[in-house]
């Protein structure tokens, strides 16, 4: 198994086309033809972690946060990142970062948050726009069926909890080719019409080179005529942030003294209690100030997340309880998680859990 083998797994679970503009997502540090001896994984890279890493003879890690995050101009040891960089290279150890990408996947983040502190009903808090596609083209109708079909297993038509999905329409299209031409139907240099169903499927943006490339080989013809629009609908399966609802409601201290229990956090900063019982929770691993107004536009009673400034806490405005559990804390359990999911597709080597601690916030 090379490296390249390994990111397709990951990308099954997480497509990176849907991280954020802003990340650093991807291949970070190596060569993705490398074979691979062993794959540890981390929430942060780290020097340590490179050591265990070296130890544990993994040449592979897999990071939930990018080590690059922006860019580097100088490699000379200078700070912790060109350090970790350096020795990785020098010792033939591939990076691979997740992080936003897995936030938006629907089983990724926030759904291992949600599961920790036992929510039923989940769903998307922000929903994706632009990442659902939409092909037409158009076939001779005796086609139609085969090409139908090889679109399906391509993973074209699929909406939600329904597959096989598409439009379509018979009528008749008109061709002429050219000297240069080698038409399937008809003569070069004659008015061609043809029985023909235009078929329209939509698909998920990171599926595109994949659905091309089945139209293309099966489609009869040798000029393929189609069109590819992007739509504005949301993906209800692909987005930032969850909300979901607790089985029973609870007083707010009690649920935040739950919240600290499940969440192995030693302190949780919060807004002002509303004494208002807690059913309907949004949660957002990391940094998720920005979700704030849409946790109160979902009806949360309680935001779950991280890194909450002074004046983020104002933005209550008694309408909703604010909880920030710490950054580490909110996205500890993610490791383990993507240990459990390689484990399950490799079974040929070694897929560990780094020991390293990587939390850089310490309590008093």
């Amino acid at each position: 198994m090379i490296v390249q083998d390994v990111i397709d797994h990951l990308h099954d679970l997480a497509p990176l086309a849907y991280a954020e503009d802003f990340d650093n997502v991807g291949l970070l540090v190596g060569d993705k033809k490398q074979t691979v001896s062993g794959v540890l994984v981390t929430l942060d890279t780290l020097e340590a972690v490179v050591d265990e890493a070296i130890k544990s003879n993994c040449n592979l890690i897999v990071s939930f946060h990018p080590i690059i995050f922006k860019g580097l101009k100088k490699l000379t040891g200078k700070t912790y990142v060109e350090r970790v960089v350096i020795k990785a290279i020098q010792n033939n150890i591939a990076i691979f970062s997740i992080h936003t990408a897995l936030d938006n996947a629907l089983n990724g983040v926030n759904s291992i948050i949600c599961d920790q502190l036992g929510l039923k009903k989940k769903s998307i808090l922000i929903p994706q726009s632009g990442t659902i596609k939409k092909l037409q083209t158009y076939v001779p109708k005796e086609n139609a069926d085969n090409l139908r079909e090889a679109l399906f297993n391509s993973g074209a038509g699929t909406i939600g909890n329904y597959e096989s999905c598409s439009f379509n329409l018979e009528g008749k299209g008109t061709y002429l080719g050219n000297e240069n031409s080698n038409p399937v139907v008809g003569e070069k240099g004659k008015l061609q019409t043809e029985e023909e169903t235009l078929i329209s499927v939509t698909f998920k943006k990171h599926l595109e080179s994949q659905i091309l490339n089945t139209l293309f080989k099966a489609h009869p013809y040798e000029e393929v005529a189609y069109e590819i629009t992007t739509l504005e609908n949301t993906n209800q399966h692909i987005g930032i942030g969850m909300i979901g609802e607790l089985e029973n409601a609870m007083d707010e201290k009690d649920c935040l003294e739950y919240i600290k229990n499940k969440m192995n956090t030693e302190a949780i900063r919060h807004s002002k209690f509303l004494n208002k019982p807690i059913k309907k929770i949004a949660v957002l691993g990391g940094s998720g100030s920005f979700a704030i107004n849409a946790a109160k536009s979902a009806g949360a009673e309680l935001f779950v997340t991280a890194d909450l400034k002074y004046h983020d806490f104002f933005t209550a405005e008694n309408n909703i309880l604010l909880a920030d559990i710490g950054h580490y804390e909110s996205e500890q359990f993610t490791k383990t998680f993507l240990v459990d999911y390689l484990s399950k597709k490799i079974t040929n080597f070694a897929i560990i859990l780094s020991k390293t601690n990587t939390n850089p916030v310490k309590y008093l």
